[in-house]
């Protein structure tokens, strides 16, 4: 049993690593202490059973914002929470169990050693990762490479993407255990290239280019100083509206003059308003009334850009499902563009098996007796003196190679959240996803929350302003400028499979060479 209890404690040691702690090291340390468990793992569902308590412990742990969300839904118990925390958790670890079995059989198939188990691993769980954000519409929240967001390490997802990054940084801890071990003189002999050295050499190599290089570069090629930003003035406000009170008829007077105060009064420079997921309160999509108070906020030249409800009706005219959408309003009240949210979240948008799960008593956690539907997907909408502007709401910014209409590439993504029901983890862990989708696409990204957190974030990852969980503010900013289509721009997820078969190909090549991490 002690392997099984080491495997539990270091997921949750690894979890260490993620928002809002950001202690990344113990995640490294975490994996390392992780090979040494699975090389001596004896049969094919022991690895399978020792990656599968390691996952459980990561997402129990990492994903404890979830349960906060059940204490806003009065239909339900506050405790179901952190059954729901369990049960789901109890899935997603199926995918580090996957992930470890496959490089334990792998390596076993070959005859090969520590070198070899240590690249599989690495191939096996940036797969497992990319199937995680995929399979059942998927669910990619806090991937292994989102710990490294404050190291220029990070800046590596711009040419492979994120989950083939956490599958280099799995693999790096390996080699980092292979290297510790080795007698002292067989790292210090004139050349790495002899015969029984290749492992070390193999380690190095990947150590080097993936933790030293970005940072020398950045050290002794930094980039030009910025120029002055001549984006549009984007203008992000964040209200402090609390879950609790977002669903109260009797406050919607008091919400929008919140925002009214909080946008301030247009002039002579047209600005780009921001607000968060689910603030235009109004039925914006049917009622001018709405659409003339809100436009009656904006200088005469501004456009504000949030959050509404866009109701579905049958040929009755009674509402049957509803859209979450993005709705761009012009100072006369006219709707310039729509974005609808295709990636929904289970559970809290709608109801999966709805004729089943409500006859016992579950409900969707979004208050609301109906289901929201999903829209088509990444879309850039053209503002009037602003450019294109890409849409992605809320949760849809975790999946890496889903945010932007790459054959309408935009100037800037807005991800208008609502993270008032996630407690005091979930929006930090969502604004370090966002960061990370910025360096990827090497595209800006404004984040607007009703209470916290808002971010503007420039392409490579850096938060130029940001207002924090709890507060009422507005911050502007003239936008940052994008860079030329990144790698990962164009190779979106097959980078995955390219970085697979690579170390999959090494680790073959690899085998002859039998040496345990200890």
């Amino acid at each position: 049993m002690a392997p099984l209890l080491s495997a539990l404690l270091l997921g949750i040691l690894s979890a260490f690593g993620f928002a809002p702690l950001g202690i990344w090291p113990l995640t490294l340390l975490a994996f390392g202490f992780l090979y040494l468990i699975l090389s001596k793992a004896g049969t094919l569902w022991q690895a399978a059973l020792i990656g599968w308590l390691f996952g459980l412990g990561e997402f129990v742990f990492g994903l404890d914002w979830i349960a906060k969300a059940f204490t806003y839904q009065a239909a339900m118990p506050a405790w179901l929470g952190w059954v729901a925390v369990v049960a789901l958790s109890l899935y997603l670890a199926l995918f580090p169990a996957l992930a470890a079995a496959s490089a334990w059989w792998a390596t076993r198939r070959v005859k090969g050693g520590a070198v070899s188990l240590t690249l599989f691993f690495g191939a096996s769980w940036a797969a497992s990762e990319w199937l995680r954000g995929t399979v059942f519409t998927g669910f990619p929240w806090n991937p292994i490479s989102v710990t490294m967001i404050d190291l220029p390490v990070a800046l590596v997802s711009r040419v492979v993407g994120t989950y083939a990054l956490s599958g280099l940084v799995v693999a790096s801890t390996g080699f980092m255990l292979i290297l510790a071990s080795r007698p002292r003189d067989a790292l210090t002999r004139t050349t790495l290239l002899r015969a029984n050295n290749i492992p070390a050499a193999i380690g190095l190599v990947l150590l080097v280019g993936l933790y030293a290089a970005p940072a020398l570069l950045q050290r002794f090629d930094p980039p030009p100083p910025p120029p002055m930003p001549t984006g549009p003035l984007v203008q992000v406000v964040q209200p402090d509206i609390g879950q609790g009170e977002r669903f109260s008829p009797d406050l919607t007077a008091r919400h929008l003059a919140r925002l009214q105060a909080l946008s301030g009064v247009g002039g002579a420079t047209p600005r780009l308003v921001l607000w968060p997921e689910s603030a235009i309160e109004g039925d914006a999509q049917e009622d001018p009334a709405v659409r003339r108070q809100l436009g009656a906020i904006l200088g005469a030249h501004d456009i504000l850009l949030g959050g509404g409800e866009a109701p579905i009706r049958d040929k009755a005219g009674n509402e049957i499902a509803a859209r979450n959408t993005v709705f761009a309003i012009a100072a006369d009240g006219t709707i310039l563009a729509e974005y609808d949210k295709a990636h929904l979240v289970p559970y809290g948008e709608y109801l999966p098996m709805r004729p089943l799960l409500s006859a016992i008593g579950l409900s969707r956690l979004v208050p609301g007796d109906i289901d929201f539907r999903p829209g088509p997907g990444p879309r850039s909408v053209a503002l009037p003196g602003f450019g294109k502007v890409g849409l992605q709401l809320c949760y849809e910014m975790v999946f890496s190679g889903h945010v932007v209409d790459e054959a309408n590439r935009p100037a800037f993504l807005f991800n208008p959240s609502n993270d008032a029901w996630f407690g005091a983890s979930g929006p930090p862990q969502h604004l370090a996803q966002a960061r990370l989708r910025a360096i990827e696409e090497g595209m800006p990204v404004v984040r607007a929350t009703p209470t916290g957190v808002s971010a503007i974030v420039d392409a490579d990852g850096l938060v130029l302003k940001s207002l924090p969980q709890g507060a009422m503010g507005m911050m502007a900013l003239p936008m940052p400028a994008a860079l030329p289509p990144t790698i990962f721009a164009h190779l979106g997820n097959w980078a995955v499979l390219l970085i697979a078969l690579l170390l999959t190909g090494v680790a073959i090549a690899a085998r002859t060479y039998k040496e345990s991490f200890i």
